[in-house]
């Protein structure tokens, strides 16, 4: 009793195209993940971590050095203008301008710099292409880059209040 049934190609084996299958999957899915990372722009990983210790210890000179001016910043913000109110220890603080960075928690391509034009008096205003909504950190600094005030706040809000020796942090 001899059955001499003809044997199929290795091609149209079920159990090769089973076994083959999670390898296969494998290696697409190790080629779509380097395609995805390769793709990825990696913006929180640096290479010179000295140049970026030099910059963070001038931030912190600038900050005390706000502080010894004694510098106080008050922010009304309506839907499409803000004014400034800059107060100093010794007087009222006036610069030929000021410039506000606002910095998004998480989306780089959302930052705003708003220049501030003087008023009289420690007032200065601005216009917004925008509204501001959501949470925001703010950086605000004079002509010379030499002093910063800095803060957070969530909008909507109507006034903001930034001191400089409130503000110290590490």
């Amino acid at each position: 009793m001899n059955n001499e049934e003809p044997i199929s190609p290795w091609y149209k084996q079920p159990w090769f195209w089973f076994l083959l299958i999670f390898p296969g999957a494998a290696i697409i899915w190790c080629i779509s993940m380097i395609t995805v990372a390769l793709s990825i722009d990696s913006s929180m990983v640096t290479d010179d971590y000295s140049k970026q210790g030099r910059g963070i210890a001038m931030e912190r000179v600038r900050d005390q050095t706000a502080s010894a001016m004694g510098l106080q910043a008050s922010f009304v913000f309506d839907e499409r203008s803000v004014s400034l109110t800059m107060n100093a220890d010794d007087e009222t603080a006036g610069f030929s301008y000021l410039v506000l960075n606002l910095f998004h928690p998480t989306l780089a391509e959302y930052d705003r710099t708003i220049q501030f034009q003087p008023g009289g008096n420690g007032q200065y205003t601005a216009n917004l292409n925008q509204p501001i909504e959501g949470r925001w950190y703010f950086d605000l600094r004079g002509p010379e880059n030499d002093w910063r005030l800095k803060g957070e706040a969530s909008f909507p809000r109507s006034e903001i209040v930034l001191n400089s020796r409130t503000d110290e942090r590490g």
